[in-house]
């Protein structure tokens, strides 16, 4: 028995308020900084690093997921919640002060281990104070903060790198955590399972060697070029290593029950879909506005934004779907509607509208919204307080990995047609991007070049259909029921 069965929680909505805080804290850097890393990399230079101010954050953020889930039960939410945003501050703190790209890079690198406690603790928190029955609707606020930040992140940044210094886009953050954090500790009880467990070091430690190698595998498969087969040997080798190691162990660092319990491995295995799904639009469609139409930047955000607000609505909505139907009825309605709205991509060509576009990424949106909110609900409510955490995270390290998987096979289907279709051509992608280069092609060179490109996309899309088709086999494995109130 927890603190908080014991007792009811109190301020209820000012906990709500810190965890929607913190959460569009860790939101908005992710769109603030795209926005402003133009100015940046003028100012620092190191244009050959770019990627990796991206990717370290990723990888350090997904790394550090099961970790920080695992030790808020042990420890307590709380403590870990502020250990994980002080670490946050503070590489957002430093960010701001980087002399040169490497030393960004480094403290971006520390920004994301801070950042992978945010968003699996805000969650637990959530689910610790709430019934069952009312986290799937309180589930829609924490989601429409998304929606805001995707917003708010590009005009913000844009604002800010053009009235003031680049590094007031990482300072902006410090108020918001520590009101978030004073919030928690005024208003939100400690809690922790009772027991003498301690945190599994050595499982700890294979854990992050099998996730750093895999996700920089991906995530840097470009630019490692064949080294990348020697960090895919490295992940199976670690993997390998973790499994025999928590067979062995007495106190796993996946506990028994995540493995054992059918609702918990079918949501995480919708969320690594619901991931790769994601990048079908996230990484290609933007290519596809602003290559194959010759539409903006603007443009390409617009219709993404489209995207973020269809997941917080249909989020909201799938709370009292699921109050009035079942978990595997509306998981499988957000699968049909991810399947539409990807299957809508397939139906542009260069003259489709920028409107089609966000139609269609509004479509996907709503079906990621409605089954993601749907897979996560359905984990917390089947899992024990003492392994609420861990089973909270590994939805989200899950969507993490889903998403370095799907961007890495859609650039690979991507890569192999344009050099199929276009062998004489070097990246004719950003030929095609860049407004200078594309005004000194002759028209038949453009309309060939649009044409063998807008097929290739057409084949990335056609990936996506097929992942989308796999998440609604996966929401018939969650139980056809409704959320019950605890006992």
């Amino acid at each position: 028995m927890t603190e908080l069965a014991k007792h009811p929680v109190t301020h209820r909505h000012w906990i709500l308020i810190a965890a929607m805080l913190a959460m569009f804290m860790a939101a908005i850097e992710v769109t603030i900084v795209a926005t402003a890393m133009p100015t940046i990399v003028a100012e620092l230079g190191g244009f050959s690093q770019f990627s990796w101010v991206f990717s370290i954050y990723l990888l350090t953020q997904a790394v550090s997921v099961p970790l920080y889930g695992r030790l808020a039960d042990l420890w307590g939410r709380k403590r870990v919640f502020f250990i994980g945003t002080g670490l946050f501050l503070c590489g957002s703190i430093l960010c701001g002060f980087a002399p040169q790209m490497g030393w960004l890079i480094l403290f971006r690198a520390v920004q994301g281990l801070g950042a992978g406690a945010i968003m699996p603790l805000t969650a637990t928190i959530i689910a610790d104070v709430y019934e069952p029955e009312e986290r799937a609707s309180i589930q829609g606020w924490l989601s429409s903060v998304w929606g805001v930040a995707a917003i708010v992140g590009p005009l913000t940044g844009a604002w800010i790198v053009q009235h003031f210094s680049w590094a007031l886009i990482f300072w902006v953050n410090v108020p918001i955590g520590i009101v978030s954090m004073l919030m928690l500790a005024r208003w939100f009880p400690e809690s922790r399972s009772e027991g003498g467990q301690k945190l599994n070091l050595v499982g700890s430690a294979w854990l992050m060697l099998t996730v750093t190698a895999l996700l920089a595998g991906l995530l840097q498969a470009e630019n490692l070029g064949y080294w990348v087969s020697l960090f895919f040997a490295v992940a199976l080798f670690a993997g390998w290593a973790l499994v025999s190691h928590e067979r062995r162990s007495s106190e796993p660092l996946f506990p028994l029950a995540v493995w054992q319990n059918r609702t918990i491995l079918a949501g995480n295995a919708g969320n690594l879909i619901i991931g790769a799904a994601m990048m079908g639009i996230s990484a290609f469609l933007p290519t596809w506005i602003q290559g194959v139409n010759g539409g903006t930047v603007l443009q390409a955000g617009s219709a993404l934004a489209m995207m973020s607000i269809g997941w917080p609505l249909s989020s909201t909505l799938s709370g009292w779907l699921m109050l009035r139907t079942s978990y595997r009825f509306t998981a499988q309605l957000g699968s049909l509607l991810l399947i539409v709205g990807t299957g809508l991509l397939l139906t542009l060509d260069s003259s489709s509208s920028v409107i089609s576009a966000g139609v269609a990424a509004f479509v996907i949106g709503t079906g990621m919204g409605m089954s993601s909110t749907t897979f996560l609900i359905a984990v917390q409510n089947s899992a024990e307080f003492h392994i609420r955490g861990i089973c909270t995270a590994s939805i989200m390290f899950s969507r993490m990995l889903g998403s370095a998987l799907g961007t890495a096979v859609m650039g690979a289907v991507l890569n192999y047609n344009l050099m199929v279709r276009l062998p004489a051509h070097s990246d004719p992608v950003q030929q095609i991007m860049s407004y200078s280069q594309r005004q000194g092609m002759s028209k038949g060179s453009l309309s060939q070049m649009i044409a063998e490109i807008s097929a290739s996309l057409h084949w990335v899309f056609a990936v996506s259909v097929l992942i989308a088709f796999f998440s609604l086999l996966v929401a018939r494995k969650i139980p056809a029921q409704k959320p019950r109130k605890a006992r």
